[in-house]
Parts: C-alpha cells; structure tokens; sequence
C-alpha cells in the first residue's frame, strides 16, 4: 500500500470497503493518503509498523508516526483471496483485541466469553483505549 501505484491499491482494496476511525478529528485522515494515493495539508504519515499480528482474517499493524507524534493502530479484515474488506484505524488510542467464544449445550443459549489476545504496547496510560472484538 506504501507505493501509492494505483493498480496495486485496486487489487488489494475492495470496492466498497468498509473504513472506521477513532482518535482525535484533527488526525482523522492519518490513512486515507495512503489509500487513496492523495496529498494532504500536513506531513504525510509514515507507516513503518513496529509490530504486526495476525488472527485468521484480521491483521494489526502498530506504530508510532514520530512527524506527526502520533500513536497508530491499523487492523485490516481481508477475504481468502487477500483482498482488504474493512480497515480500523485507531490514532492515539490503547487498542485491545479480544476473541469472542461461545460456550454452553445445543438446547440452551449459549454464555460469552471473551478472551484478550492483543493490546497495543506504544501508548501510555495517557490515551483512551478501545477493545475490538474479532
């Protein structure tokens, strides 16, 4: 996606794809430049991620945009084919990741139980958290 060629962002972005933002309005198109290969009125973010996870479909990246001294959290939903159906992301914001199971009989409702799996490590105490549920 860094490359900002065109063709490459159309295979690997789906056509209506889903993006969702939390952090602070003034950073709300922190990603946007380097999806849609477009200038901004402020320093163009670098995205080199100090950390990548993976869980099945969904993918986290973590960074730190030093220029713009902001905390990120990218995580990108992608089908089997690889192609990116939902983008979230978080800018100065503590993300949690947890993983929803459901546990009990076939006649009864099932109970959930939530498990977390990931937290972002590059925030301090300072900044809002979030959990997002895969």
């Amino acid at each position: 996606m860094t490359s900002e060629d065109t063709n490459t962002m159309h295979r690997l972005l789906a056509p209506d794809l889903e993006w969702w933002f939390h952090g602070p309005p003034s950073h709300r198109h922190h990603l946007v430049p380097h999806l849609t290969a477009t200038t901004t009125t402020y320093t163009k973010p670098v995205l080199v991620p100090d950390l990548i996870v993976g869980f099945g479909s969904v993918t986290i990246a973590e960074g730190f945009d030093e220029t713009n001294l902001v905390w990120w959290v990218h995580a990108w939903t992608t089908t089997a084919d690889g192609v990116i159906t939902e983008i979230r992301e978080y800018v100065n914001t503590s993300v949690t990741v947890t993983r929803l199971g459901f546990h009990g009989s076939d006649d009864v409702v099932a109970s959930a139980m939530c498990q977390s799996v990931w937290q972002s490590k590059l925030s301090d105490e300072s900044v809002p958290g979030l959990i997002l549920a895969i």
